[in-house]
């Protein structure tokens, strides 16, 4: 097979096809045997946990990696992607989950970089600028292409990174995680415009943990397990039950199993908050122990900003804060983590954790002031068995305590926050999105986990745009919008129609 040989037209052939692709690394068999079809202006949702293979058959399909065995087609005939240049010439285009933009570039820089059109070594700006636009426009976005990448929008950047694979005439169109970073609005959006190139005769290979995405947007799914095909759902039988089970290979209406937890007193009471995003509503709201209270609400109702509000990242403008009883001072994050509050932030890469240094450094940061040697000396046997615990308990899968962070799956990632914070044994915890960006069987340990959490008695208050997340484990939920509280249901009264009833009214 030659990376430069034409493709065919093969009458009723599929677009792209992949037949026994099977890849090894040391010690771990990626994936084996992987087959799948895609057709023009088809949406194949690929979908799987972390380690099902997705990632490595997309790096493959976009040249990035070369398979062990197998083969790739395109309309039919044989092809193969020598590199990430092969795959372009011949039509396909990886859109990576982590933006591959440059910042310090305008738009039409960015679309066109390295393929831009001149005349005796000389950029053709007009030309640039003329043709981006047109591209810009096929994907809805009406932005000057003179514009810094910088001073985009990450839904507009996202909407550059698929007029830039437009402006190469892509075919073939894979999207990793494309919404992960995106408001609803620009969610919105993005949908719209894979439905115009579906419409166009693009084939568009989508991956996404978000199942509910996938069950409105694809025409079909693959779906992956341990590297291996473990089914096929076509367009009427695509449902989040039937996709979870495929993916987990076993009953998935334990998933939200509950213990029965009798809650404690009150151990926290907010009178007439107010946040700085929304300085005209106030907030009133108790939380009592071994209690999990969601807070749902639309992108922006104020849900992440109370919670910072709460632990004191955010200033207060007025209200009052009482944690067991005392006046916690806002704008201290130092005296909530002192009164027994923790956050588990909704960015854990960037404000969770610290991606090059060890699980053991992380489950330890909180805590280390707290266990120092005389002189302020790390107590690295404390560190050691602090993180040890924390890896049997909250069955943490890593190499073992010295495991770069950053190296970890995203569901492991969010295990280390949660025992860094644990580590300092907190009364009330708060949690912004905490399964945000992590396969379902993660998903699952993150629920059983705040069910047993709460079983020792811990107050748990969590936000999350996952209302099937928040009615599964909540035992009641405060519902918001633009900064308010717009209603509490009991656990008997939840509903998707009652939630969004009380979000957008």
């Amino acid at each position: 097979m030659s990376a430069a040989s034409p493709v065919s037209t093969a009458v009723d052939a599929p677009l792209l096809e992949v037949r026994g692709l099977s890849k090894r690394f040391p010690g771990v068999k990626a994936l084996e045997e992987i087959g799948l079809t895609l057709s023009a202006g088809e949406v194949l949702a690929v979908v799987g946990e972390n380690g099902a293979g997705k990632s490595t058959l997309m790096k493959i399909l976009a040249g990035v990696q070369q398979p062990d065995a197998g083969e790739i087609r395109m309309q039919g005939a044989p092809i193969q992607f020598a590199s990430v240049d092969a795959a372009l010439a011949a039509g396909v285009a990886l859109i990576h989950q982590e933006l591959n933009l440059s910042d310090n570039l305008d738009v039409a820089a960015n679309i066109f970089l390295g393929r831009e059109p001149h005349r005796l070594g000389w950029i053709q700006q007009s030309q640039v600028h003329a043709r981006a636009t047109h591209y810009l426009r096929q994907v809805g976005l009406e932005i000057s292409p003179g514009r810094l990448v910088r001073d985009l929008s990450i839904g507009q950047q996202q909407l550059v990174e698929i007029a830039k694979a437009l402006s190469i005439n892509a075919r073939v169109l894979i999207m990793d995680e494309p919404t992960s970073s995106l408001s609803q609005r620009e969610a919105d959006q993005l949908m719209g415009v894979i439905g115009q190139l579906r419409d166009r005769g693009v084939g568009i290979l989508y991956i996404s943990h978000r199942l509910a995405e996938v069950e409105a947007i694809a025409d079909r799914v693959t779906v992956l397990r341990d590297g291996r095909n473990a089914g096929d759902l076509p367009r009427q039988s695509i449902s989040h039950a039937a996709m979870v089970g495929l993916m987990v290979g076993r009953d998935v209406s334990r998933f939200y199993q509950r213990s029965s937890h009798q809650p404690g007193e009150t151990v926290l009471e907010v009178e007439r908050l107010v946040t700085t995003t929304w300085p005209g509503a106030a907030v009133d709201f108790s939380l009592r122990g071994g209690e999990i209270v969601g807070l749902a609400g639309l992108v922006g109702a104020g849900r992440s900003e109370l919670l910072r509000a709460l632990f004191g990242v955010d200033e207060r403008l007025s209200g009052r804060v009482k944690l067991h009883g005392r006046p916690l001072p806002g704008g201290r994050p130092r005296a909530a983590i002192a009164a027994g509050m923790a956050l588990v932030p909704e960015d854990r890469k960037q404000q969770g954790l610290i991606l090059e240094m060890s699980v053991r450094e992380n489950a330890s940061l909180a805590s280390l002031a707290g266990h120092a040697k005389v002189g302020g000396l790390i107590d690295a046997a404390y560190e050691r068995a602090l993180c040890e615990e924390s890896m049997r308990t909250l069955r943490i899968r890593a190499s073992g305590p010295e495991q770069i962070a950053g190296l970890l799956s995203g569901g492991n990632q969010q295990k280390v926050v949660l025992a860094k914070w644990l580590a300092l044994r907190p009364s009330v915890l708060l949690l912004d999105e905490p399964t945000r960006g992590i396969d379902i069987g993660a998903k699952e340990e993150i629920y059983h986990l705040i069910d047993e959490l709460a079983g020792r008695g811990i107050a748990i208050l969590f936000a999350s745009s996952e209302l099937e997340e928040i009615i599964g484990i909540s035992d009641r939920v405060l519902v918001m919008r633009e900064g308010r509280l717009t209603g509490e249901l009991p656990r008997a009264e939840l509903s998707e129609q009652a939630l969004m009833s009380l979000a957008t009214h």
